[in-house]
């Protein structure tokens, strides 16, 4: 408890400012979560699309009703390994009759999806408020699956506008981020927005307070930045990275997928319930609603994937990352 409130005073504000024209940090990852829930590649640099980074949650799986399936509910969703072609992640690359998603998951047989195939549409699929239709990946995927977790399951992708195959240029499905937070950007499979930003800072600070250490993927990022001190992203309401600019919309409100560990697909209680003495609604947004809710991270949007046309709309590891504007502190950033 003692390190717990060493922290207050960058968790309530302090640490966000950089002097002008200096970077706040540097982009030390990228994280990419083809299959929602399922496991994330990290790569080098990631387009960004008018959806946000080009492959992120585009494939869903989804029961015998088309519901989403979700750590929250399958934790061994985490064992699930997802590889595209490393060439998959430049700019211009379209994929060809051979380019595959390759699944991989304990006891199974391996998987391929070919990413250039037209297929069937499949109606009624959802996920928490929307609903619409997905392309069916087909019934090898939906065996795959239902082999996997022991019950009916289908493997569905997102009917995207910018996705450069052939099989997703007629109709698309058109999922709006939530406008009281950023109106106007649109998302695939992600829960509510196209980016989220954590730090290595934060991420250390927290596992000084733990008795066993938890890596980044129990959060889940896009964007992994170093450099900047504990929790000061959550202050960063307009930040550049390679010319591009992100809006800070909503300090991350963490459900309850970073107590899975993901090595294991099993649930535990940590790192939440040492957040709850710290990152708590009533820590940090001592003004506001949602006492118990804990934070880490803060979503983004990205004011050139709205129209996600031209050259160089890119993130690379190593970027700079500048800051132009912050909140004045925790308890006035959007949540």
């Amino acid at each position: 408890m003692e390190k717990a409130a060493s922290f207050l005073s960058s968790l309530l504000g302090g640490g966000g400012g950089v002097p002008a024209g200096e970077p706040a940090a540097t982009v030390a990852s990228i994280l990419i979560y083809p299959i929602k829930s399922c496991r994330g590649v990290s790569v080098p640099q990631a387009p960004v699309t008018s959806f946000g980074f080009r492959w992120d949650r585009q494939w869903l799986v989804v029961n015998a009703k088309g519901r989403a399936c979700t750590q929250r509910v399958e934790p061994k969703m985490a064992l699930v390994e997802v590889e595209l072609p490393p060439e998959a992640f430049d700019e211009d690359w379209q994929p060809t009759p051979d380019s595959c998603l390759v699944i991989r998951a304990p006891g199974m047989d391996r998987l391929k999806v070919p990413l250039a195939v037209e297929r069937a549409t499949l109606d009624d699929v959802s996920l928490w408020e929307w609903s619409g239709s997905a392309y069916h990946e087909g019934a090898e995927a939906a065996e795959w699956f239902s082999a996997y977790f022991g019950k009916p399951s289908r493997l569905v992708r997102f009917k995207e506008d910018n996705c450069m195959c052939f099989i997703c240029l007629a109709e698309t499905e058109i999922r709006p981020t939530n406008p009281d937070y950023a109106q106007g950007y649109k998302i695939t499979f992600t829960d509510c927005f196209p980016f989220l930003i954590a730090s290595q800072g934060s991420l250390d600070a927290l596992n000084e307070l733990l008795k066993e250490p938890v890596p980044i993927n129990r959060f889940r990022p896009n964007i992994l930045v170093d450099g900047c001190h504990p929790y000061s992203e959550d202050l960063w309401k307009t930040l550049k990275i390679n010319k591009l600019t992100f809006e800070g919309v909503k300090l991350c409100d963490r459900c309850k997928v970073p107590t899975v560990d993901q090595e294991r697909g099993i649930f535990g209680t940590e790192p939440t319930e040492t957040m709850l003495t710290f990152r708590s609604g009533e820590v940090i947004r001592p003004s506001h609603k949602n006492k118990q809710k804990v934070y880490f991270g803060q979503n983004l949007v990205c004011k050139e994937s709205v129209s996600a046309k031209g050259k160089g709309r890119i993130v690379k590891v190593g970027d700079p990352v500048y800051v132009l504007q912050t909140y004045p502190s925790s308890n006035e950033a959007p949540a």
